[in-house]
């Protein structure tokens, strides 16, 4: 029997909500990886400031399901930098630990102003 796992982490939507709920700009940035490819998707984090580009490799389920490339050309993380994880609250750890600056989004007022109608 193939059990789902509690969360998706490796879903880029997923992935991406938990991010944001956390207080991080993130940008989906590609999806469409070749069948064969083990990338899976890719993002961007504090795209304006940090420009970090995370993306999901399956590595299969050894050890975790999740495994995830940050690279920024090595201005704050170090060449070929992977987290290998089931949680996300474990990338938003080492986010902190690199002090990662939670951000907003450019212009997020007048986002909120079209979203509500004001």
């Amino acid at each position: 029997m193939n059990t789902m796992p509690k969360n998706k982490i490796t879903t880029q939507g997923y992935f991406v909500k938990r991010l944001k709920d956390a207080g991080y700009y993130v940008i989906k940035l590609f999806d469409r990886y070749d069948d064969s490819d083990k990338r899976k998707w890719t993002i961007v984090i504090n795209p304006s400031t940090d420009s970090i580009f995370l993306t999901c490799i399956d590595n299969g389920d050894w050890p975790h399901r999740g495994l995830y490339k940050l690279d920024d050309d090595n201005k704050i993380f170090p060449h070929n930098f992977y987290i290998n994880t089931e949680s996300i609250d474990v990338i938003v750890k080492h986010l902190g630990e690199f002090e990662i600056q939670k951000k907003e989004p450019i212009n997020n007022n007048d986002a909120r102003k079209r979203k509500s109608g004001k």
